[in-house]
């Protein structure tokens, strides 16, 4: 089976494209890469776009980007995505720096962007804004979270890291705890999209920094119980949800768990269900307020 290695980038519309652009460089610090009529690309260090916006009526995630490896074979994907009955469509040099993609739909309807990264961007870091190390990755409430899951990992090739009982599943494509997380809430529409920061301390410079550009906090910090992150949650201009975040677990495939830890429970700690717990949401204690579900 061919499987996804990584989580390229994230596609949104939005009504107000300059001041979600804003946001994205002068507050997250990204990098405008490119930009078109209604079309921006923003890097972070890797990848020539890390975020792409588009203008549209409402805010809302729209696309997913996925590389699989190098050594892999497009073609052979398509046939393996089209053998689950999967309408599938290519694109050549769709977006800057990817000649030739792959475009199919998940279940929920987010266009899935397989592809190959022709070249690396060589991005320096920015100097102002929070400045994260990445995309790390993005978040859905679901409607039916057991049939999503199962298609990111039959056809994206996926593995399930943990679940929050029946209704939460965290799904990882690489070594990092989870790329894609999916909660089961009756509708189809994005939770929050999560960077990853380096460390306690560019944690608390980040909030920092929010607190003195107006953005407060919808939630955090704290440390997750799954995936044992360092959090913080803040509200994008647009509405949407953003995650800073550090620490993160990291899977050791061949060993079956994940590296250790000091503040791991379990130990080795494992993939498993988790009990719908406060801890399992936040290990400090502090919950999230319903602010975080609109």
């Amino acid at each position: 089976m061919i499987r996804v290695s990584k989580i390229a980038h994230a596609v949104y519309e939005t009504p107000d494209l300059s001041q979600q652009t804003e946001y994205y460089t002068e507050i997250i610090g990204l990098t405008l890469a490119a930009q078109e009529k209604d079309t921006v690309y923003l890097a972070s260090t890797v990848d020539h776009h890390a975020v792409v916006l588009r203008k549209g009526s409402q805010a809302q995630c729209t696309r997913i980007g996925f590389q699989i490896p190098p050594s892999a074979d497009l073609d052979e994907f398509q046939k393996q995505v089209a053998s689950h009955g999967i309408a599938t469509e290519r694109r050549k040099h769709a977006e800057p720096s990817i000649s030739d993609m792959l475009v199919f739909k998940d279940p929920k309807g987010t266009v899935m962007e397989v592809f190959k990264r022709d070249d690396f961007s060589h991005q320096k870091f920015q100097s102002h804004g929070i400045v994260p190390y990445k995309l790390g990755h993005v978040a859905f409430h679901v409607a039916d979270v057991k049939q999503v899951t199962k298609f990111y990992c039959d056809v994206l090739g996926f593995r399930e890291s943990d679940w929050m009982g029946d209704f939460f599943s965290f799904l990882r494509c690489g070594p990092d705890h989870h790329t894609i997380n999916l909660m089961e809430t009756g509708a189809n529409r994005h939770f929050h999209t999560a960077f990853e920061l380096r460390d306690w301390a560019h944690m608390q410079q980040a909030c920092d920094f929010l607190s003195l550009h107006g953005y407060k906090l919808l939630w955090g910090p704290g440390r997750h119980g799954i995936g044992h992150n360092l959090f913080a949650y803040h509200r994008a201009p647009n509405g949407l949800i953003t995650e800073t975040f550090a620490e993160l677990d990291r899977m050791n495939e061949e060993l079956g768990y994940f590296e250790p830890r000091p503040w791991h429970r379990d130990h080795p700690q494992r993939p498993k269900v988790w009990v719908k717990d406060p801890s399992a949401a936040n290990l400090w204690g502090i919950l999230p307020s319903d602010e975080m579900m609109k």
